[in-house]
């Protein structure tokens, strides 16, 4: 196969798996909700202020807590499972080719570096 065909076919797959396993799940109502306005750009002029009147800078609250993390990861590791288990079933068939299309209209994607960079500094440390 051709290095472009790879890299296309790659690319789809990608933002597929994203868009149904990833996107289309409880992070979704993470997502949901009033937007805090911000005229610096980076939020780091916008306060949350808690139950005990604290007053936090935006850039340091954590936006979830564990348990919903733990939720959140749960669900899309089921979904990936679910994906990979159930790719040759007709109704999950149409639905793989209707999100396609939707997710065909992201950018596409590149190849992360931070990624490459943790597996070799897990492989060096492997050899120590």
């Amino acid at each position: 196969m051709k290095d472009a065909d790879e890299k296309r076919i790659a690319a789809k797959l990608a933002k597929t798996l994203a868009m149904l396993c990833v996107r289309n799940t409880a992070l979704e109502d993470l997502h949901a909700g009033i937007i805090p306005v911000t005229r610096t750009g980076d939020h780091s002029d916008v306060m949350v202020i808690d139950a005990e009147g604290r007053k936090i800078p935006w850039t340091e609250v954590s936006h979830f807590d564990d348990e919903v993390m733990r939720a959140l990861m749960r669900q899309i590791v089921n979904r990936l499972y679910t994906f990979h288990l159930m790719a040759d079933d007709p109704g999950l068939r149409e639905m793989i080719d209707r999100w396609a299309v939707a997710a065909g209209a992201w950018d596409n994607p590149e190849i992360d570096q931070g990624l490459l960079r943790a597996v070799r500094v897990e492989m060096n440390a492997g050899d120590s």
